[in-house]
């Protein structure tokens, strides 16, 4: 076995070496995990939540619960996404009232989407937050949900990386980045997810597999709620040479 200060490299050329890097397989804590190197959706389901670490890197106000997916031999499948009166929603008294469907292409994403945080007349932003989510966590009944936009979302054909990032007044700003199954793929990973406003969003499909989701918004739907932040990706610029062609002078 080849010794630490031994030069591993040494058959390298020397210029190729200055360039070289090695992945850092380092068991990393939770929150480092977390913000930084991409878990399995399934890592949150079963996450203390009150464990320090766990507590420091989760997001307050989202929620990612397990689904269940029933094979259909021969026929499909099937599977729930939430009942009203039981499970996380009818824990939290959200219940969406618009449903949509959306596709992505493959090798394509989406994001960052932001929802405003609905702020009561008079108060500061920071403060009535820090109330909701921290300091009365548990009382949902101080939630706006007929005021600002809740998304949940299910997925039902790919695979997806989530990307999520608080930036609430007031709150410090933690990174969740996680990987979901659709349905069609049965794993611990066919997860439902609850998004507060004021947290950024982005959905980045994985592999070479079309995504469909489902999702349900607390409000109807509002153009005027609907923030985008570093969302050029959405855009496919046509060439150069076409723009040029195109234009009023028609590329002279």
């Amino acid at each position: 076995m080849t010794k630490p200060e031994e030069n591993l490299w040494q058959g390298i050329d020397a210029s190729a070496r200055d360039d070289l890097n090695t992945r850092d397989y380092r068991t990393a804590s939770f929150a480092e995990g977390l913000s930084q190197r991409d878990l399995e959706a399934s890592e949150f389901v079963g996450a203390d939540r009150n464990k320090r670490d766990v507590k420091e890197a989760w997001i307050p106000g989202v929620e990612i619960f397990a689904r269940k997916i029933h094979a259909q031999r021969h026929r499909g499948l099937f599977a729930e996404f939430v009942r009203r009166d039981e499970g996380i929603l009818a824990r939290i008294c959200l219940w969406p009232k618009q449903w949509s469907a959306a596709r992505m292409f493959a090798n394509t994403a989406k994001g960052f989407h932001v929802h405003p945080p609905s702020i009561p007349k008079g108060g500061v932003a920071a403060d009535w937050l820090r109330r909701v989510f921290i300091d009365e966590r548990e009382n949902y009944s101080l939630r706006r949900y007929d005021d600002e936009q809740w998304d949940v979302m299910f997925f039902l054909q790919g695979r997806v990386e989530i990307i999520l990032c608080d930036i609430r007044a007031g709150f410090p700003r933690r990174v969740m980045r996680f990987f979901v199954d659709g349905d069609n793929h049965r794993s611990n990973n066919n997860v439902g997810i609850v998004i507060p406003p004021g947290v950024a969003h982005a959905i980045r499909a994985e592999g070479t597999e079309d995504v469909v989701m489902v999702y349900g918004t607390s409000t109807v739907f509002h153009p005027e709620f609907e923030g985008r932040i570093a969302s050029e990706v959405e855009t496919a610029a046509l060439p150069q040479s076409w723009q040029k062609f195109l234009s009023p002078s028609g590329g002279v």
